[in-house]
């Protein structure tokens, strides 16, 4: 009976997602002082970046999460790293609520799991460090290693791993290149041995050519480490290459998830659609796209209903009504009026 049980638990957490968002809801209040709006007789201001997101990730994969700016994309990725709280929902990474009540033991196993690459690698490396420090600070953090030779030869093992020559450890961040900046913050990242690495645009500041070197050894670390991604980008194309599955987010909320694969080859919601009308494409010369109509709207006064509706091509009259609920189509989910059954 022992034995079944044990069987049961590792079965269960075999078939759990690694993280999950539930309801995931973020506002901000924008509101001017009291005695300010008490002159002018002007209520309160609250912007809602993030309306009620769901989705889960399986251990080993890639999850993208694209959008236009000012789509939410950022605001997620630090709630699920536990950067800023959010206003409701809840994120579980391995079993674990990012934002509920833990052991200050169990805080520190789970804040291990999880680590981010930020946009810019310059800003999120200190200037005043060393590059053995900065990769180092990770590993005395955690009390993974105590001994300072052992941590200065993991560094080294660090470096090598993400192309850079151990002696790199002796330089400052100003000496290296925006693409070996962005090795650094991976190398970092990599210190306390995560599960869990959420990827904040981590090659828009980089050239194109450099762009491909830094995408492809994220992807050989995630083979080589077992490594799941949360990758946020505005770049369809980069996504393509990168993703398992993709989100598509539009003003706070989740219009369209599925296979990236599947996304690609054959895109729901108008808006995934006119997004990848704009991704360049050599096949397409000559060929009639569908431009993107408007822009993204102000998100302290979003439209009524479906947000996409003023710049939706396919509009129907329910459409600045009703907030469309998820919809099955095929593997894909779509939040659009288009595939309600009623």
């Amino acid at each position: 009976m022992a034995l079944d049980e044990t069987l049961n638990v590792a079965r269960s957490n075999e078939a759990r997602p690694l993280v999950e968002v539930r309801g995931l809801r973020r506002s901000f209040d924008l509101s001017k002082p009291w005695l300010n709006r008490l002159i002018e007789r002007s209520g309160r201001v609250s912007l809602t970046a993030v309306d009620g997101v769901d989705f889960s990730i399986r251990e080993g994969e890639t999850y993208a999460l694209v959008g236009e700016s000012g789509s939410g994309k950022s605001t997620i990725a630090r709630m699920v790293v536990g950067l800023l709280p959010p206003s409701a929902g809840s994120v579980e990474i391995d079993g674990t609520d990012v934002w509920g009540k833990k052991s200050p033991d169990q805080e520190r196993r789970m804040r291990r799991k999880i680590q981010m690459i930020f946009q810019d690698p310059f800003a999120s490396l200190n200037p005043r460090w060393r590059v053995g420090a900065i990769i180092a600070e990770p590993i005395k953090a955690f009390g993974l290693i105590a001994d300072a030779s052992d941590r200065a030869e993991r560094v080294g093992e660090l470096l090598s791993l993400v192309g850079l020559d151990p002696r790199d450890g002796q330089k400052f961040p100003h000496e290296f290149s925006g693409g070996q900046r962005q090795r650094i913050a991976i190398a970092r990242a990599l210190a306390s041995d995560p599960k869990f690495i959420v990827c904040d645009e981590p090659t828009s500041a980089l050239d194109v050519s450099v762009q491909a070197q830094v995408l492809n050894l994220l992807r050989d670390l995630q083979q080589r480490l077992g490594l799941t991604y949360l990758f946020i980008s505005h770049n369809l194309a980069v996504v393509r290459h990168v993703a398992t599955r993709v989100g598509v987010l539009y003003l706070g909320r989740l219009v369209e998830e599925a296979p990236a694969a599947e996304l690609f080859a054959a895109p729901q919601h108008p808006y995934t659609k006119m997004l990848l009308e704009a991704v360049p494409d050599i096949d397409m010369e000559g060929k009639e796209r569908l431009a993107i109509a408007g822009e993204i709207p102000n998100p302290v006064t979003p439209p009524p209903g479906c947000h996409f509706h003023p710049r939706c091509p396919a509009r129907l009259s329910g459409c600045d009504r009703d907030i469309p609920m998820p919809q099955h189509v095929g593997n894909a989910t779509v939040r659009c009026h288009l595939f309600d059954p009623r």
